[in-house]
């Protein structure tokens, strides 16, 4: 089964993380922002949760089947 693009806007994840939008760019550019991708499975098949990781914070976002991220 292929993946689909998993695009999300930087912006929801900046404020997610406490960051302006600029310096996580910046971050994510550097490799200073570690993400964790799952596909879920079963029940969860089709939604897909990405983890944004950065100075000891965690941003968390669930997309669901419709292909829209919402914070989990």
């Amino acid at each position: 089964m292929p993946v689909p693009p998993l695009d999300i806007d930087g912006a929801l994840v900046a404020r997610a993380l406490s960051l302006d939008v600029a310096y996580f760019r910046r971050l994510m550019d550097a490799g200073k922002v570690t993400v964790l991708c799952e596909r879920g499975t079963g029940d969860d098949s089709g939604c897909y949760r990405a983890s944004f990781y950065h100075a000891g914070q965690r941003a968390r976002f669930v997309r669901d089947r419709s292909g829209q991220w919402q914070p989990a």
